[in-house]
C-alpha cells in the first residue's frame, strides 16, 4: 500500500487497501497502519484505491475510486441503476450474506455496548420478499436529471434534462432519472414513467430546486396488500389546465388507482405535511389488512413500509408480551396506533402515546373501524405526558411496548419506566446501538431475557431488533 495525491482534486487517496468486514451503515471497512478506513459500495475481499473523504485521528472515511480486485462475495446487482441512485446499498451481495451481516450488527452491538448478559444465539428472521416490497414510495421531478445516457448527437443545452427519480446523494437539486425501481410492485413504474412522458409531451415544466419554480414537484406512489392503490401528484403552483389533464391522464390509464389525490405545493421544501391534499377521484384513504384488524392509511399517514414484515415483528411482539387477557399495555412512539389495534383483543386496557397530532387521530380512526373499544390514545411529547400523575390516573402498566425513533429513548422517559416496574418491557428498534444504550439504563431492574433481530429492508444495511427484557 502507497500514499499518494490525485493531482486534480488535491485530496489523499490510499492505494490497494484490502476491504477486511462489513461496518457500520452498510459500508465495509479496512485497515492502513492500524488505521481503520470505511467505505461504502465495496465488500470484504475487494482491493481498492480510496480517495479520502474525511480523516480523524483513529478513522478515515472514503470512497473506492479504482478495484484491482472485486470480492469472490460479490454478485451481479439486479437494479441498472445500482451504484449512483442512494438507494439498495447491498445489491451486490447475496441476500444470505446482508442476513448474516446484519445479525452480525446485532450481535456486536449488545457484545461491545451491552453490560449485561443477554441470549447470543440470535437467528434473524428474513423478509420473504427481497424486491418489491415497499408500500410507498415518493419520487421527485427536476429539470436537472443526472445524464447516464449522453446524446452525443446534440449539444449539452439542447439535451433533454426533464426527469423524475430519487435525489443523488448530497446533491438536493440533482435527481437520477429512474427508469425501473425494484421496490414496489407494479403499476408503481408504469405510472412514473407514463406521467413523465405524459409531462414532456406536452411540455409541463419540472421543478427546479436552485430556482425555486416548475410545475411538477413530487409523486407520491403507496400499494396495500388488499390491492388499494393511492397516487398523490405534488405540483408547484394552482394550474387547473395542466392538473386536469394530468390527473384525467392518470385517472384513464390506471383504472385500477383506488385513491387519486393532489397537493399544490408553493413551499420551498418538499415535504406535504400540514398541506391540504384534495381528493380527485376515488377514496380519501387506502384499507390494509393484519389478521383481522384492519387500517385506514391516509395520504401522510404512517404505516410501516415493509407490511409483510411489519405484520411479523408485531407478532413477535405479542409473542413476547405475553398477553392473557388482564394486562394493561403502554404502548409507547404509538404512532397511528398499528401496535396497540392489533394487540387490543388480547389485553385488558391498552395506552397509547405519540406527541404526532394526526397520527393519534388514525390512531383512534382505526380503533373505531374495528369497534376496539379498549384502546386510549394520548398526543404530546413523551417526557411530558408520562409522568407519575399519567400513571396514577391511567393506571399502572403491566407490559410496556416501546418503539422509539433512531435516537432511542430519553434519559427522563426511562427514569419513569424504572419507576413504573412494568413486568415486561418489549423494545422495538430500528438502531440496535442507541437499544443496547437504553437497556443498559435498565439493566438495574430488568434483565434480557430474548432478541430477535428481524429484517425490514432488504438490499440495505438496515435492521429492526425486538428485545424483551423482564422486571428483575
Amino acid at each position: 500500500m502507497r500514499r499518494r495525491k490525485d493531482r486534480n482534486k488535491e485530496l489523499p487517496v490510499l492505494e490497494q487497501v484490502e476491504m477486511i468486514s462489513f461496518a457500520a451503515e452498510g459500508k465495509s471497512m479496512g485497515k492502513v497502519n492500524e488505521k481503520v478506513v470505511f467505505v461504502p459500495l465495496t465488500v470484504p475481499g475487494d482491493v481498492v484505491d480510496i480517495q479520502l473523504t474525511r480523516s480523524r485521528a483513529s478513522f478515515a472515511e472514503g470512497n473506492a475510486i479504482r478495484f484491482h480486485k472485486k470480492s469472490d462475495l460479490r454478485i451481479e446487482p439486479k437494479c441498472e441503476h445500482f451504484g449512483q441512485c442512494g438507494g439498495c446499498k447491498w445489491q451486490m451481495i447475496d441476500y444470505q450474506l446482508q442476513l448474516e451481516a446484519k445479525q452480525n450488527q446485532v450481535l456486536e452491538n449488545f457484545q461491545h455496548l451491552g453490560n449485561f448478559e443477554f441470549p447470543e444465539h440470535l437467528r434473524i428472521v428474513p423478509s420473504q420478499k427481497i424486491f418489491y416490497y415497499r408500500n410507498k414510495l415518493e419520487f421527485t421531478f427536476s429539470n436537472r436529471k443526472w445524464l447516464t445516457n449522453y446524446d452525443k448527437s446534440l449539444e449539452f443545452a439542447e439535451q433533454n434534462m426533464d426527469g423524475v427519480g430519487f435525489h443523488l446523494p448530497k446533491m438536493f437539486d440533482r435527481i437520477l432519472n429512474i427508469e425501473n425501481c425494484y421496490l414496489q410492485q407494479d403499476p408503481s413504474n408504469a405510472i412514473r414513467l407514463s406521467i413523465r412522458d405524459f409531462a414532456i409531451q406536452n411540455k409541463i415544466s419540472f421543478y427546479s430546486a436552485r430556482r425555486q419554480e416548475g410545475y411538477m414537484r413530487n409523486l407520491i406512489i403507496r400499494t396495500a396488500s388488499t390491492g388499494d392503490l393511492m397516487v398523490i401528484v405534488v405540483v408547484g403552483f394552482d394550474e387547473a389546465e395542466f392538473l386536469d389533464k394530468i390527473l384525467n391522464h392518470l385517472s384513464a390509464q390506471f383504472p385500477q388507482i383506488t385513491s387519486l389525490m393532489y397537493v399544490i405545493n408553493t413551499n420551498l421544501n418538499d415535504t406535504i405535511n400540514g398541506m391540504s391534499v384534495v381528493l380527485f377521484k376515488g377514496n380519501p384513504y387506502i384499507m390494509e389488512r393484519m389478521e383481522d384488524i384492519q387500517f385506514r392509511v391516509g395520504p401522510v399517514s404512517f404505516y410501516q413500509t415493509n407490511s409483510e414484515q411489519a405484520f411479523e415483528m408485531y407478532k413477535i411482539a405479542r409473542d413476547f408480551a405475553q398477553l392473557s387477557g388482564n394486562e394493561t399495555v403502554y404502548d409507547l412512539y404509538t404512532g397511528t396506533g398499528t401496535i396497540a389495534n392489533f394487540i387490543a383483543h388480547k389485553a385488558k386496557k391498552v395506552i397509547g402515546i405519540e406527541y404526532v397530532k394526526e397520527a393519534i387521530d388514525d390512531a383512534k380512526l382505526n380503533s373505531k373501524i374495528n369497534a376496539i373499544d379498549n384502546t386510549l390514545f394520548f398526543v404530546g411529547d413523551m417526557v411530558k405526558v408520562l409522568t407519575p400523575e399519567f400513571v396514577q390516573e391511567n393506571g399502572k402498566p403491566d407490559v410496556i411496548i416501546t418503539d422509539p425513533p433512531r435516537a432511542g429513548m430519553h434519559e427522563k422517559v426511562i427514569e419513569q419506566l424504572l419507576k413504573m416496574e412494568a413486568g415486561k418491557i418489549v423494545y422495538i428498534s430500528c438502531n440496535p446501538a442507541t437499544q443496547v444504550r437504553d437497556i443498559n439504563l435498565l439493566k438495574s431492574k430488568y434483565k434480557t431475557r430474548k432478541v430477535q433481530p428481524l429484517d425490514m429492508f432488504p438490499q440495505t444495511h438496515h435492521v429492526e431488533n425486538i428485545v424483551l427484557l423482564e422486571l428483575i
